[in-house]
């Protein structure tokens, strides 16, 4: 039961909120898990960068869904509110169950993430977060189109302009890595 002036548990504010936290978790996971893997200060700059920017936005969200009395989880299951967004929210190819949030990587990337060092973890996480940040950016992006709530709109452009400058340094990053850009 959301409370009075909040936005709906099934609209795009409180879908937004619980879905981008869950896409920022990871986010964070991944960061920590290089940052453990490499001496190298601009990927660990990077990491940090990543951990307390996105840790503090999942905060800001899980606050908003307090206020609002929006539930943490959605029981229907994830990206439902980005229903018609192409590649989001709707079933998957010859199936029924919702499509996968955008730009997540798999257990099996992580693992490899989790057993790399050096160079190749370094590799490893520029190219699994560049596709991450992409997601992200999409989410945001469905959410500008979605809602008029200031408080809203001002952080999914932050986020859509936060990510899409970390993309830029991060395609420099992995060309100098000698992993090409994406």
């Amino acid at each position: 039961m959301t409370r009075s002036g909040g936005p709906g548990a099934d609209g795009p504010e409180a879908g937004f909120a619980r879905d981008m936290s869950t896409h920022h978790a990871q986010a964070v996971r991944m960061s920590f898990l290089v940052r453990d893997r490499t001496r190298d200060p601009a990927v660990r700059l990077l990491a940090y960068d990543i951990i307390n920017t996105q840790s503090a936005q999942i905060g800001m969200m899980t606050a908003w869904l307090d206020e609002w009395g929006a539930p943490k989880t959605d029981p229907a299951g994830p990206m439902r509110w980005m229903s018609g967004h192409p590649g989001h929210g709707a079933a998957s190819p010859g199936g029924t169950a919702p499509a996968r949030m955008p730009g997540m990587a798999s257990r099996e990337q992580l693992a490899e993430l989790e057993k790399a060092e050096g160079r190749d973890a370094e590799l490893r996480f520029l190219r699994l977060m560049i596709a991450h940040h992409r997601g992200g950016v999409g989410m945001a992006e469905a959410v500008l189109a979605r809602t008029g709530r200031d408080r809203v709109r001002r952080l999914a452009r932050t986020m859509v302009d936060g990510q899409n400058a970390e993309i830029t340094l991060m395609n420099r990053m992995l060309a100098e890595r000698g992993g090409g850009a994406t």
